[in-house]
């Protein structure tokens, strides 16, 4: 099986702009292009779109406005796991001798559709995450005797280490106070605590070890996949505060590329609400049952940008189809030693965890230098 690795990449700045999926898409992969001029577009074989606005031939024609002739070219759509899950579509191709170099873009706008999942009928008139991330709230807040205060210091986190990156949504930090009298969506969500839908696009390329030791300056290597869906219900993703989907692909992502979770320098993890956060370490590993808060709230006293460093979703925004690849990009520049102020000391191996529909389906991926 060919090794897979990381060539190039380009993202934009996620923003409340009304600009259209393709512009979004068309800019990111600019960016990628400009800053690796070393890739060709003539010789990208695989073009993939990650999006939840999957009506549109966006592959086609994201490949016709920057010139390349794929042969294999689709979009694939999966809610809040869009973007991982087409990386690790594209992993596929290339370890399976299909392809030799994948463009993956993602791209959504403020206004997505994928949000409200009307086909889940056991969520009767609670279509909405807000619905679930509320239920989570509550269920995590009773079991393991949390505080609102103390959930708050995620969001409160992921705003400060937000500050330093230069393409995330949010542009200003808040306090604990803040997050506790910012509106009330539910009896127990508050919106603070609520990632937030945006504009943005970002691309990445993904090559064999040949074209990864031709073309990349610095490489990092995929070593780790784990995906697993439980159902696409959610009243059979019970308890309701713990995520089995995200045990079982962490555990999948890490044996494959022979790791524990002690030896992660660095993640970024899917909180799209503030409770997501101290749930997906302690599936992952990085906490025991119930003591997730107490690994972020050292995290935030002692600036270490370990977790999130680039603001997470709550902090940078959730594009959907953008977030997963976005993500992927923050750990590769710290593994490159490239992340600027938000640079976390000296890390080795990464991790990224996406998630859909109350976690009744996630995705982990282990990355290395």
């Amino acid at each position: 099986m060919n090794r897979v690795g990381i060539i190039g990449y380009g993202i934009t700045p996620f923003t409340k702009k009304d600009h259209s999926t393709e512009s979004a898409l068309l800019e990111s992969t600019r960016r990628l292009f400009v800053e690796n001029p070393e890739i060709m577009p003539k010789e990208i074989d695989a073009v993939l779109v990650s999006t939840n606005s999957n009506t549109k031939y966006l592959s086609p024609i994201l490949s016709e406005m920057t010139g390349v002739s794929p042969k294999i070219s689709h979009t694939v759509e999966s809610l809040c796991s869009s973007g991982t899950n087409t990386i690790v579509s594209a992993y596929s191709y290339i370890a399976s001798g299909l392809a030799d170099l994948v463009l993956v873009a993602g791209a959504d706008r403020y206004d997505s559709p994928g949000q409200v999942l009307e086909w889940d009928n056991s969520r009767g008139q609670y279509k909405h995450p807000v619905f679930w991330a509320s239920i989570f709230s509550k269920a995590y807040k009773r079991r393991f005797s949390v505080s609102n205060e103390q959930l708050a210091i995620v969001p409160v986190k992921n705003h400060k280490q937000a500050k330093d990156n230069p393409n995330a949504l949010s542009e200003k930090i808040c306090t604990v106070e803040d997050v506790i009298n910012s509106k009330k969506i539910t009896k127990d969500l508050r919106l603070l605590e609520c990632s937030r839908p945006c504009t943005g696009s970002a691309s990445i390329v993904l090559g064999s070890e040949d074209m990864v030791k031709r073309l990349a300056h610095s490489p990092v290597w995929i070593t780790g996949i784990g995906q697993k869906t439980t159902s696409a219900g959610f009243t059979k993703n019970i308890p309701s505060n713990f995520m089995e989907s995200t045990k079982i692909a962490g555990r999948m992502s890490l044996e494959m590329s022979n790791k524990h979770a002690k030896n992660i320098d660095v993640a970024e993890i899917h909180d799209a609400f503030s409770v997501c956060e101290p749930m997906a370490l302690e599936a992952l590993g990085f906490s025991a049952d119930g003591k997730g808060m107490h690994t972020i709230q050292e995290l935030h006293e002692t600036d270490n940008f370990k977790i999130n460093p680039r603001g997470g979703l709550i902090g940078a925004g959730h594009p959907l189809g953008a977030t997963g690849i976005a993500q992927t990009i923050e750990v590769t520049q710290q593994l490159q030693s490239n992340a600027g102020n938000r640079q976390v000391d000296d890390p080795k191996v990464g991790l990224v965890h996406n998630m859909s529909a109350a976690a009744t389906s996630s995705t982990v991926l282990v990355l290395e230098t």
